[in-house]
């Protein structure tokens, strides 16, 4: 008998939901905002709106929901259960019995995990790490988030607190970190320090660009035109990021390397360039069996995680 899962993910503007079966395929699927700037009960609302929207899909086709798993932004407890801090992006969301609340308000059985490592958990079970047991997979966007899989299953380090990737240092008295630390990968190897970089060195130089947003999408098209300033930031880029994915390949020798976000989208090129420098700085023998390579499934990684992580408890 096919059993069916509700995979969603949590995000600081949307909550991305769906109906998903044993072999990934997506049933039904919607969108709602999160409200994460109003209040945590305004979030758990739209969670549960979600939630019922969902069910009510399955119950007309009479397929039984088996439970729901959840990403979320921020530290979740080893129980899968209690949201226990560090989601800026929304409005009260710690010491939070999430997975309780959702199961009174629902009746299904509920686990929960932060929402980075479930990408991680959908693209080794569906995607670019399909096939594999020991995949790290690295989301490079606004920030860097990140998962490990130890034998097929997620490592999140002793209480669920480990595996923020995105803050290793790199840089000895580095910049300030939004974490409250210095030097951090995230700070210097994430598409925002990219934007960053390069704005600076335009606005050094006086480039403008016709009122165009500077942002990822418009560097990686300056690039491909052989611009020299694009080059050089993206060079720099890979760089920094090369060096971080070397240093999680000395540690765990994963056979895959994962890189998502909207960066790993531009073309073969940007994956090929982080896996020349991530090779020249790691150990030969570590990476011996590491294959890096760009994430296949997009904005369903999420989803597609939590539906896995339901699988593995329930």
């Amino acid at each position: 008998m096919n059993k069916y899962v509700i995979g969603i993910d949590l995000g600081g503007t949307s909550v991305k939901y769906a109906l998903i079966d044993e072999e990934g395929n997506f049933l039904f699927e919607g969108k709602l905002p999160s409200y994460a700037e109003v209040s945590a009960e305004a979030v758990i609302g739209q969670l549960t709106k979600a939630i019922e929207e969902v069910t009510a899909f399955a119950a007309t086709n009479r397929w039984g929901v088996s439970g729901i798993g959840l990403g979320t932004p921020g530290i979740v407890d080893a129980t899968g259960r209690i949201v226990l801090g560090g989601a800026e992006n929304i409005k009260g969301w710690e010491n939070l019995p999430l997975a309780n609340r959702l199961e009174l308000a629902t009746g299904l059985p509920t686990r929960l995990a932060n929402d980075a490592n479930l990408m991680g958990l959908g693209e080794t079970m569906y995607g670019a790490g399909r096939g594999a047991t020991d995949v790290l997979f690295l989301t490079v966007g606004t920030g860097i988030g990140g998962a490990v899989i130890i034998d097929g299953k997620l490592f999140t380090g002793f209480g669920g607190r480990g595996t923020e990737l995105g803050h290793v240092p790199l840089i000895a008295n580095g910049e300030a970190c939004a974490c409250g630390s210095v030097g951090c990968l995230e700070h210097y190897a994430s598409t925002t320090a990219l934007v960053r970089r390069f704005t600076q060195r335009s606005t050094e130089t006086g480039r403008t660009y016709g009122g165009e947003e500077i942002n990822g999408e418009l560097i990686v098209r300056l690039y491909k035109a052989g611009d020299a300033l694009a080059t050089e930031c993206l060079d720099e880029h890979c760089d920094y990021l090369g060096h971080g994915i070397a240093g999680f390949i000395n540690i765990f020798s994963p056979q895959r390397v994962v890189i998502g976000g909207g960066l790993s989208e531009a073309g073969s090129f940007y994956i090929d360039k982080l896996r020349e420098r991530a090779q020249r700085y790691a150990i030969a023998d570590c990476a011996l069996n590491t294959e890096i390579m760009a994430a296949e499934l997009g904005n369903k990684a999420g989803c597609m995680g939590a539906a896995s992580l339901v699988k593995q408890y329930v």
